[in-house]
């Protein structure tokens, strides 16, 4: 079972707020019981699913689930959506307005899940979280803010009252996500130094990451992602080998261990792989390449080889 978080410093969760420390290959999830309504930010990925819904069950002490709020589309942050709206029939589920219009359609296409090679079951949408805009979480009134980069659509919540930032995959406390939009040639670095800069203008207390612990260091935090930012800036290519590092460890995650082969034609059938390949790696065959990003996993202590199976770690 995940831990339950709390922050390592002085200042306080609001009350009736919860999380669930998922890990890596589920987004945290954010529980919100208050007077009125009960809510959840972000829901896992879809191999998890059971287990969101059993763990908000827990969580939830007999109430039913009345709300779902995804701080953005990506698959380990609302795959768990579709299981959560057959276990609650009658719940509401609220996303970024920027691709409302795939989920009504469900274009997987355009929605990440088959560039990316991962799987989300289709959901229902009922409304858009507007940035601008307040949404009642528990008996609190968050703030909904834009921070673009990670994903062009993504949103951070923000509670003022206590300084709490649900900052998703926009800032963990070593880092932040992989630049999604780059990935397909699109320049969105400087998107991420301003939800950098937007961050820092909230001063959050106490931010609640898509991955990883509650934390208080808001200074080190953005020092961290700055400079990780800059030598991404400096060098994409850097960028594009972590992205691809990050690819390979998710489906790892997944599967936990796979035959080389099937990696490989994973990979092959993967767009985002042929994506980076073409733009920065085509001077090496694309098993060559794929190959020396599994080294590279197995030389960080991320991946293991035997024989030809590949492990994760």
């Amino acid at each position: 079972m995940p831990p339950l978080s709390t922050p390592s410093g002085p200042a306080p969760l609001p009350p009736g707020m919860t999380v669930l420390e998922r890990g890596w290959l589920s987004a945290n999830n954010i529980v919100f019981i208050g007077a009125g309504h009960t809510a959840v930010v972000d829901t896992g990925y879809c191999t998890h699913a059971a287990q969101t819904v059993a763990l908000l069950q827990g969580a939830l002490h007999g109430r039913a689930l009345d709300r779902v709020l995804n701080t953005h589309l990506h698959s380990d942050h609302c795959g768990g959506n579709a299981a959560l709206q057959a276990a609650w029939p009658a719940l509401g589920t609220f996303i970024p307005p920027g691709q409302a219009a795939h989920v009504r359609q469900w274009d997987a296409n355009a929605l990440s899940y088959t560039p990316t090679g991962q799987d989300c079951p289709p959901f229902r949408m009922d409304g858009v979280l507007q940035p601008g805009t307040e949404v009642m979480l528990g008996d609190r009134a968050w703030q909904v803010h834009a921070a673009p980069g990670h994903d062009p659509h993504s949103i951070v919540l923000f509670e003022p009252v206590d300084a709490v930032l649900i900052s998703a995959d926009a800032l963990w406390e070593n880092g932040f996500g992989v630049v999604f939009p780059e990935l397909e040639g699109d320049s969105a670095f400087a998107d991420v130094a301003a939800t950098l800069d937007l961050i820092e203008s909230l001063a959050p207390r106490t931010l609640v990451p898509g991955h990883g612990r509650v934390f208080t260091g808001l200074a080190p935090a953005l020092d961290t992602a700055r400079r990780r930012l800059d030598g991404f800036v400096q060098a994409p290519e850097k960028h594009a080998r972590y992205a691809a590092k990050v690819l390979v460890k998710y489906k790892l995650l997944e599967w936990q261990q796979a035959e080389a082969e099937r990696l490989w034609a994973w990979a092959a059938a993967t767009p985002y792989f042929a994506l980076l390949h073409a733009r920065y790696f085509a001077d090496q065959p694309l098993q060559a390449w794929m190959e020396g990003t599994v080294q590279d996993l197995v030389r960080s202590g991320a991946a293991a080889l035997q024989g030809t199976q590949i492990h994760n770690r």
